[in-house]
């Protein structure tokens, strides 16, 4: 960090914390690290913390009261404990079990998960094909209309966060489209449980995801008649102490697969959890919808990478779509002056709080070798998406079910209801 954020945070705990207060120009190089002394961050409670699960301090007490709920949960026999996985945790989970970084061990962890007494476990990366399908058609509307351009990606809740407290003018190019784990809490309340006649209340629905900030998420969309769609967010650090703490073989347990209701997901969802893997996704699928054929451009290599920013122009159909992923809530202030200049320099901007996107999470296992992690955790999920049948969400048959007998179609106003939501 500069001389000066290290002035603001002398432990730099937390990236997106330090470069607030330095907008804001409040200078800490006097505090006494309340953040590590076991009560809390002292933002973390305040207008100004953006929250994006940057600071782990002890004393925090978030980690044994979740897993504490999801025990109770699990021992309760009125309960049905049904839980989805975000795509990075499975590239990431194997490294608080021995495996080389970057394994995929899916398998294992759903086996694991059904042992300690799951109803179902599903796929994530199937509400990710959600996401990227209304969020292209989203952005395919915005292109046409020139409206509330560019777009910013909203899966990050960090981001989020991070955009509503520091850029409040920038509130309405946020996407509307709910990030996967609310998608799926809605779709598990409404679809899932008229299909197989389970109330709400008897649901117990758990997110096993990468990050802190995932757990505000989940509080910020609530549904008036059915509570929080998600009850439970519990990080991949927090599943790996749930799982030893049972005395589970996890190396040597024999691999499950997916409960089906919702399909197979595509590779599109898979590379959710890499920095430039919304914008690819969304891309291959606006690409169809707006060029109306099946376009050949599957990687788009541009935004791929651990660069901080990386900048692309796409050109679909007869025009250039203008493209901005930023990695790093520091990298945010750039761009945005850049659109101070040019307020119509980008069409589309993904930001990602962590580094190297979900794959980072301040709630994945930690490792000595950062770079080499983070490198193998994003291969890891590149690997799986090669191996999908199908690469684009819009091509995904489940989905297609699910539009045709619970939506009725893409941007309905049951899948606006249901999808998305408002700033």
């Amino acid at each position: 960090m500069k001389k000066t954020e290290k002035n603001l945070c002398p432990q730099n705990v937390c990236e997106s914390c330090a470069h607030i207060l330095k907008e804001k120009k409040i200078d800490f190089k006097n505090c006494n690290l309340a953040c590590f002394s076991g009560e809390s961050c002292p933002n973390f409670y305040t207008n100004i913390c953006s929250i994006c699960g940057g600071p782990i301090f002890p004393g925090f007490n978030i980690e044994n009261q979740d897993i504490n709920m999801l025990i109770s949960a699990i021992n309760n026999p009125s309960l049905k404990v049904i839980f989805f996985i975000a795509p990075s945790v499975r590239v990431a989970l194997g490294d608080a079990f021995g495996f080389d970084a970057g394994t995929n061990i899916i398998g294992k962890l759903i086996a694991s998960l059904k042992k300690l007494g799951a109803y179902k476990v599903f796929d994530m990366n199937s509400a990710a094909d959600f996401t990227i399908i209304e969020e292209a058609n989203e952005l395919k509307n915005r292109l046409a209309n020139n409206t509330n351009l560019p777009m910013f990606t909203s899966c990050c809740p960090g981001w989020v966060n991070f955009a509503k407290k520091m850029y409040p003018e920038y509130k309405n190019n946020l996407s509307t489209c709910k990030s996967p784990q609310q998608i799926f809490g809605s779709l598990l309340n409404t679809h899932f449980a008229d299909v197989f006649n389970i109330k709400s209340t008897d649901m117990f629905i758990v997110s096993v995801v990468p990050c802190y900030a995932k757990k505000i998420e989940r509080l910020q969309c609530k549904n008036s008649a059915r509570g929080y769609d998600v009850d439970l967010a519990i990080t991949t650090t927090e599943i790996a102490k749930v799982i030893k703490d049972a005395q589970i073989d996890f190396a040597n347990i024999e691999n499950s697969d997916f409960d089906d209701f919702f399909g197979s997901a595509t590779g599109a969802g898979a590379i959710f959890g890499n920095t430039g893997g919304v914008t690819e996704a969304v891309l291959r699928t606006a690409n169809d919808q707006i060029s109306g054929k099946n376009a050949r451009t599957l990687v788009y290599n541009a935004v791929r990478g651990l660069d901080g920013i990386r900048r692309a122009g796409i050109k679909i159909r007869n025009r250039k779509i203008n493209i901005a992923v930023v990695m790093g809530l520091k990298n945010v202030a750039t761009v945005i002056e850049e659109l101070k200049t040019d307020p119509h320099k980008y069409d589309l901007i993904e930001v990602m709080a962590c580094e190297g996107g979900c794959i980072g999470g301040p709630g994945q296992p930690h490792t000595t070798n950062k770079n080499e992690t983070l490198t193998a955790r994003i291969k890891g999920l590149y690997d799986i998406e090669v191996k999908c049948a199908k690469r684009k969400a819009h091509q995904n048959p489940a989905l297609q079910k699910v539009y045709n007998d619970f939506f009725g179609s893409v941007g309905s106003d049951k899948a606006e209801s249901l999808l998305h939501r408002k700033f």
